[in-house]
């Protein structure tokens, strides 16, 4: 039977019985001591996202404190400089936490509170779930805890130093490859034994069913925003739109792609960029896009990389918040379901396009993001001027400012 999205209905409801899209991806797989935190999270989302009184606590924090919306502007000189189609960008990054993130972490505290629970505790790749928990903590009177691999820790100081400026606790995560896919499996193991008084912030749309919908609904916000955009600017939704998101669990894209789901795909067409790694290397992390099968990773079936006994595979990317082994179980329907294409993008390749658009244009996207901004690079000069691409720039490059400038010899904030 193939797969099909069902219109009108969200994306994140489109689940079965037992939690699965499409009877393959998602489901919780987890130990009995995370069945009851996992029903009782459930029912308090349930319940919260139709209270009124929540929705509009939400949106005034979205407004007064992200300063939604975040802008969408023309890249007039990249699109000069490339030729072809309209090169646009939803500037995400333009809020206090300088990412996406900070969507996901905001209902979830929001939520904490309701639950009557004072602490929350989350893994960090980038470090920009991590920092933007650790200022909305503190200004909502939340304790936080922050899971990250020390090599994560090496790379994104930056972002460290934040967390601890704002009171959080940074716990070095030192087993396996001391990255993001350690950090999450430590951080689990930390709620389990925590859940009475702490609440888990998932930092992607990754894990358990339930942190999978809560993470793909808050970020919508990005979506909403942009169909609005997109319609004042062009009076209606463009007959070619290519919508264009870095790929790493998979949040971010998720919420830039959600009010676009039900458009043919033909008008709005939805790509993914997964992290290709170096091209000096064979590891990568885009299991999309490598012919990786399906495998169970922190409760979620999903694609995986693996080696040959069926164990996590290495991965590899200059790109902290891309550099994980799995991805959404969302994403993984919307490949199979054809919804969206999916390819990967170099380390070089985003580099590259780090330089252009920062040569170019007055916004200066972090290594996550020069991803989709690579895609588009590819792509743009082969395509029609009354094309539109639309990169959501998720992430500046500040916590990326010393690999760029080992990279590349400078750095442009």
């Amino acid at each position: 039977m193939s797969l099909r999205i069902k219109k009108g209905i969200p994306l994140i409801d489109q689940y079965d019985k037992n939690c699965m899209w499409g009877g393959k991806f998602g489901g919780n797989f987890v130990p009995e001591t995370l069945k009851k935190p996992i029903d009782d999270l459930t029912k308090l989302f349930e319940k919260l996202r139709k209270d009124k009184s929540f929705l509009k606590e939400r949106d005034h924090y979205f407004k007064n404190y992200v300063g939604s919306p975040t802008p969408l502007i023309r890249l007039d000189n990249l699109t000069d400089y490339l030729g072809g189609a309209q090169i646009w960008a939803k500037v995400v990054s333009e809020n206090p936490g300088t990412a996406h993130k900070v969507y996901n972490v905001l209902v979830h505290c929001l939520m904490a509170r309701r639950a009557g629970k004072k602490y929350v505790c989350t893994d960090t790749g980038a470090g920009m779930n991590g920092k933007n928990l650790a200022m909305v903590g503190k200004m909502l009177g939340l304790k936080v805890k922050i899971f990250m691999g020390i090599v994560d820790i090496k790379r994104q100081k930056k972002n460290v130093d934040v967390m601890k400026k704002y009171g959080a606790e940074v716990v070095p995560v030192t087993t396996g490859s001391q990255t993001l896919v350690d950090a999450v499996s430590e951080c689990m193991r930390y709620f389990v034994a925590n859940c009475d008084t702490t609440h888990l912030v998932v930092g992607s749309a990754v894990g358990p069913s339930v942190w999978i919908r809560i993470c793909a609904w808050s970020a919508a916000q990005i979506s909403r925003e942009l169909i609005i955009q997109i319609k004042e600017e062009f009076g209606k939704v463009p007959k070619k739109l290519k919508l264009l998101n870095c790929i790493g669990g998979g949040s971010s894209a998720l919420g830039f792609w959600n009010e676009f789901i039900d458009y043919d795909k033909k008008q709005v067409e939805l790509i993914g960029v997964e992290a290709g790694g170096s091209k000096k290397s064979k590891k990568h992390a885009a299991p999309l896009t490598n012919g990786s099968k399906i495998g169970i990773l922190h409760g979620s079936a999903q694609y995986v990389i693996q080696d040959a006994d069926g164990q996590i595979g290495e991965t590899e990317s200059i790109s902290a918040g891309l550099d994980y082994p799995g991805i959404s179980a969302i994403h993984c329907f919307l490949k199979d379901t054809k919804r969206a294409r999916y390819t990967s993008a170099t380390d070089e390749e985003a580099l590259n396009a780090y330089k252009l658009v920062s040569k170019f244009e007055n916004i200066s996207p972090s290594l996550e993001p020069s991803h989709a901004f690579a895609e588009a690079i590819k792509i743009a000069p082969k395509l029609s001027k009354d094309t539109v691409l639309c990169i959501n720039s998720c992430g500046h490059s500040l916590k990326d400012s010393s690999i760029i400038k080992s990279k590349l010899g400078y750095y442009t904030e």
